[in-house]
């Protein structure tokens, strides 16, 4: 199996690539972006057809990250703009707006299979037509209304799948291609930041010294995931790699460690340790599968291991949304 190709520290000469740029490596297609060689899949025509098969996949893709109760009818849509303008309590009104986004959404998505049908039929649609105006409308108000909308850990929102459909919708295929590329390279450099500040907080602290192996296993095939599509033939020893190195990490079990009654020592709470470390697990799970950064939940847990390490104690993080 193909590892995640990354480029070295000291290297004067790959390191002054310009991003972007392509190389064949094993007998694969790799593009260069954030330092990682990223495996690239062929690009569908840009065409009606590839556009609709995609931004349905992207529809679906955005409910399976988000979460519960969005995936709201088309049909709908006047019941939920409704029912969310007449919502004046401000936690229901996040709540409604993100189920009218939802059902936007999936407005869009009947709009354009429509339209390619009527494509089949052999009717000319062009791009001003009144249906991909409307088309392109839903996903544009969908995408303004995605700010209210969390993702299912319930920690923030991930703006970047809210917005994907619309560039999907109004850019050729090949340059939406090369803009998921981008997004992967930032998610294997934030999985990377965060592999790090979990071996860095742990490893100093009694208990937890050999936790480095199973992190960097963890990490190693989080990136592999992160750049291989659910229709890749490797998708099958990929995921069951991620999903059994993610259950290894969850079920560290600290070492004993015997500490003298009288000493003076900072001792660490292993309860909060082995939190800290699933909710780490966590966190690289959920952008591995959305396979977009989380710049805020990254950031805020780098701090709690900060924390931890200098206090002992890991901070109390809001419980996840029902499951």
């Amino acid at each position: 199996m193909n590892n995640v190709f990354q480029l070295p520290n000291n290297s004067c000469t790959e390191a002054d690539l310009p991003e972007g740029t392509r190389r064949m490596i094993a007998g694969q297609e790799r593009v260069l972006y954030d330092g990682y060689w990223i495996k690239t899949y062929p690009v569908p025509a840009d065409s009606l057809q590839a556009k609709k098969l995609l931004i349905e996949a992207l529809t679906r893709r955005l409910f399976n990250h988000t979460e519960h109760g969005l995936n709201i009818p088309g049909t709908r849509l006047a019941e939920a703009r409704a029912a969310y303008e007449a919502e004046t309590d401000p936690p229901r009104r996040r709540v409604k707006a993100a189920m009218l986004a939802g059902s936007m959404f999936n407005r869009a998505t009947d709009i354009f299979r429509k339209l390619v049908e009527l494509q089949a039929d052999g009717i000319e649609i062009r791009s001003d037509d009144a249906l991909m105006r409307e088309c392109g409308q839903c996903l544009l108000d969908a995408m303004e209304l995605g700010r209210f909308v969390l993702h299912r850990s319930g920690e923030e929102g991930i703006d970047e799948l809210w917005g994907e459909p619309f560039r999907a919708f109004s850019i050729p295929v090949e340059d939406f291609y090369e803009s998921r590329y981008i997004k992967i390279g930032q998610s294997m450099r934030d999985i990377d930041k965060i592999a790090e500040t979990m071996i860095s907080t742990f490893t100093p602290i009694p208990g937890f010294t050999s936790i480095e192996v199973p992190v960097r296993e963890f990490t190693e095939a989080a990136k592999l995931k992160t750049e291989t599509m659910r229709t890749d033939a490797n998708i099958f020893e990929v995921w069951s790699q991620l999903v059994t190195a993610g259950e290894r990490l969850a079920n560290f079990s600290p070492s004993a460690v015997t500490i003298p009654s009288h000493t003076t020592a900072l001792c660490h709470s292993v309860s909060d340790g082995l939190q800290l470390l699933r909710n780490g697990r966590d966190l690289i799970f959920y952008i591995t599968r959305a396979r977009t950064p989380m710049p805020k939940s990254t950031r805020e847990y780098i701090e709690r291991c900060s924390n931890y390490l200098l206090t002992g104690k890991a901070p109390f993080i809001p419980a996840p949304l029902p499951g």
